[in-house]
């Protein structure tokens, strides 16, 4: 039997790099990796289903499968996780300096429905008492004008959501003080050019994190990996060849960065980052699985539907290949 000859559309990734280096195999599969941003994979996954394998954006999905419309059935592998209390920039002239003082602002986003901005929204709502509707919300691109929400909403009442003005772009906004902050997955380009007003909310961001990751136990997940579902039920082998590659392939990248002989990226104290990390979150802190993260997507999906973006409450394993949602023992 000849090998299914697949196309995957994921980050180039330490944790992605033995698979695509061909070091790690997927069984029964030649690969056919295409290493793109997360907007592009995105964009063209959700608009025209271009890939037979890839990174899907969580929200996203939600809202999809939610809806019935999803061309692609996930596996339980979370390329990118990340806390987010580094997405949250604010003017330092606008006397914003808790999170309680987000209260009646004008803060832009990218898009509304991005993964990232419902974690947000939710620690925000959680521990600072800020809810949505608290905040005047407007949406456009980072650096280009013409970003468009890819998926098509419907907020509560009471939230506020306006378009940025024509020509204008979230980063241009916040910098001639026309919004009070931004929110999103990654810094606007202002703040990367140390505009002298623009400033993380949190002082201390992984300082934060690490104290809520304390008081909630949540890693907040960002992507997981789809495969289009008319695959998955021609070869119903897949789902489980594909989670236990992607595992095995992050394994080898944990033992890799865990090799402090040379280092295998360019940042010192890299040992002692990945030593704190596995005394705050555990050894495997970075888990894949269905039954190590249900909660944090429980959690995830509770919030999401409660501000509107997925037309019902999901269950967690409605997001997942029934035959994904657990793997053999030895």
């Amino acid at each position: 039997m000849s090998k299914l000859q697949l196309s995957i559309g994921v980050g180039n990734y330490d944790r992605m790099r033995p698979l695509i280096d061909g070091d790690v195999q997927i069984d029964g599969v030649d690969p056919v990796f295409m290493l793109q941003d997360p907007e592009e994979i995105f964009f063209r996954a959700f608009r025209h289903a271009d890939y037979d394998i890839c990174e899907l954006s969580l929200s996203s999905y939600s809202v999809k499968t939610a809806a019935g419309t999803s061309p692609y059935i996930a596996v339980p592998v979370f390329p990118s996780r990340a806390f987010r209390h580094s997405s949250i920039y604010v003017r330092a002239d606008r006397g914003i300096n808790w999170p309680e003082d987000l209260k009646g602002k004008r803060i832009g986003v990218p898009e509304y429905q991005l993964t990232a901005n419902v974690w947000v929204r939710m620690f925000l709502e959680e521990e600072y008492g800020v809810k949505a509707s608290d905040i005047h919300w407007v949406r456009g691109g980072y650096e280009d004008p013409t970003r468009v929400e890819k998926i098509s909403l419907k907020l509560p009442e009471g939230v506020m959501l306006e378009n940025a003005p024509e020509g204008k772009t979230i980063s241009n906004l916040l910098a001639e003080g026309e919004i009070d902050g931004v929110i999103g997955p990654r810094a606007p380009s202002c703040f990367d050019r140390r505009h002298p007003q623009i400033k993380y909310l949190f002082d201390d961001p992984q300082k934060s994190a690490a104290e809520w990751y304390e008081r909630r136990k949540l890693f907040p997940i960002m992507h997981t990996l789809g495969i289009r579902k008319t695959l998955a039920e021609q070869h119903p082998w897949l789902p489980g060849a594909i989670v236990k590659a992607f595992e095995h392939s992050k394994e080898v990248a944990l033992a890799r960065l865990s090799d402090t002989s040379a280092t295998k990226v360019t940042l010192p104290f890299i040992e002692d980052q990945l030593r704190n990390a596995r005394r705050l979150m555990g050894h495997d802190f970075w888990s894949y699985g269905f039954a190590n993260n249900e909660n944090v997507i429980d959690r995830f999906l509770a919030q999401h539907h409660a501000e509107g973006l997925s037309s019902r409450r999901l269950q967690p394993a409605e997001l997942f290949h029934p035959a994904s949602l657990e793997s053999f023992k030895i």
